[in-house]
């Protein structure tokens, strides 16, 4: 009787999960078929529920008439810039917070919260004008310092938490040996904290990869658009090819579910290391 009560808990907590799987891959999925259903059958009741194989040309469509790959390159290009630097600038400020204690620590830690509580497009305009006055305008690297500078707070707080779980004595140990705390911090610190890395990589990456607003407005050159801007100006005021837009949408959210597929593993013990203090 136990036997079958857990097998009849375990069936459902399959079926529990595979229930959330599909829900959370429906949205792609049903971008994947209307990128397949042509125009006159978008509207049809009862909606087409499978893909339609001989619509497939409209991801060729895609690559011939429309710079989708450009878009690609540089949404990839910013969004790996901003989590390489953002992890850069973060780890030895949350390696400081978590460490060493110092006047102005806590306006320090103040400060990252506080950079929370605007948002991007409230910091649009002197955005601008600062990146006008120093030429980073229409530069993918202006992009990612830009985007860096909203990520690398919240990053900074994330690994600060990450580290607090480090025992001192593992510090203390590797200093005996003579490392230095450059050496400490780099070949000690960081493997151990490796699923928060990997969850603060998360939140960079993704960041890079949706930002909008500062994309559009400190970018202007058709070369150096990124995938979410390209994306958004197939929407017109009379009509918008719904077919291609969900097309270029398969395509632009592929690269980063990949992404997350890559450190996944890490993600939950990387988001929850920073709680438990050990």
């Amino acid at each position: 009787m136990t036997g079958a009560s857990h097998g009849a808990g375990h069936l459902l907590r399959l079926a529990a999960v595979l229930g959330v799987l599909l829900a959370a891959a429906f949205p792609l999925y049903w971008m994947f078929v209307t990128s397949l259903t042509t125009s006159a059958s978008l509207f049809a009741v009862p909606p087409r529920a499978l893909p339609d194989p001989s619509q497939l040309g409209v991801y060729a469509e895609a690559f011939q008439t429309i710079p989708v790959a450009r878009w690609l390159r540089n949404s990839l290009i910013v969004a790996a810039g901003t989590t390489v630097l953002s992890l850069a600038l973060a780890v030895f400020p949350a390696y400081a917070m978590s460490r060493f204690r110092f006047r102005g620590r806590g306006a320090m830690g103040l400060g990252l919260f506080a950079t929370q509580m605007l948002p991007e497009a409230m910091l649009v305009v002197p955005l601008y004008a600062i990146f006008a006055d120093v030429g980073l305008l229409n530069s993918l690297g202006g992009l990612i310092l830009a985007n860096t500078a909203f990520t690398v707070p919240v990053i900074t707080w994330i690994l600060k938490g990450a580290i607090d779980g480090v025992p001192l004595d593992i510090e203390e140990a590797a200093r005996m040996d003579g490392a230095t705390r450059v050496g400490i911090v780099l070949s000690v610190v960081l493997p151990l904290v490796a699923p928060s890395l990997a969850a603060t990589s998360v939140i960079a990456f993704f960041h890079g990869w949706n930002e909008y607003v500062l994309a559009q407005t400190l970018i202007s050159q058709e070369g150096l658009r990124t995938a979410s801007v390209g994306l958004a100006s197939f929407v017109g005021e009379l009509s918008t090819p719904v077919h291609s837009v969900m097309a270029i949408g398969v395509l632009y959210t592929l690269p980063a579910i990949a992404f997350y597929l890559m450190v996944q593993r890490y993600v939950v013990a990387g988001m929850t290391a920073g709680s438990v203090k050990g």
